[in-house]
């Protein structure tokens, strides 16, 4: 399971620096599948780390990856972090608070089991996390790699 304490320091790694990237920022990825969208409220243990409103978006090879269960190189996962705004009996979307992106490379990423991480600012695009903020984002996918290291699943 994802540690609040991890993320966080990842989300403080991209609002505070930037570090050239080896995972490239994915434009147009809202054009990609939608894969789901869910909302994490007050009391879900991940609130303080990525409380708000997820969406995901996958790339064609990653939804290949999804039905396959194993993701090819070039496979790359968003997870576009809103605030999410409870008023009036609804949830919406607030503010982004963060573009988090997942790219499958075998040889570039070996050390994180193929897979690269990254975390980018909403409002300069830039990348900030560096090697070991990458190694800890692969930490908590450990849990899934039966699945690839991948948690989310396309909703039917």
């Amino acid at each position: 399971m994802l540690k609040k304490t991890a993320f966080s320091l990842v989300l403080l790694a991209a609002s505070t620096f930037a570090i050239a990237a080896d995972v490239a920022y994915p434009e147009k990825f809202r054009d990609w599948k939608h894969v789901k969208s869910m909302v994490l409220n007050q009391g879900h243990p991940l609130f303080e780390a990525v409380g708000g409103m997820h969406h995901i978006y996958a790339n064609p090879k990653a939804l290949a990856g999804y039905k396959a269960g194993k993701f090819a190189d070039g496979a790359v996962i968003v997870f576009d972090l809103f605030e999410a705004i409870d008023k009036d009996n609804a949830v919406s979307e607030g503010a982004r608070k963060a573009v988090v992106v997942m790219a499958k490379d075998k040889r570039k990423f070996k050390a994180t089991d193929g897979w690269g991480y990254q975390v980018f600012d909403p409002k300069s695009g830039k990348g900030g996390l560096d090697a070991k903020a990458q190694a800890d984002c692969h930490a908590c996918h450990v849990s899934q790699k039966n699945k690839d290291y991948v948690f989310s699943a396309p909703r039917d």
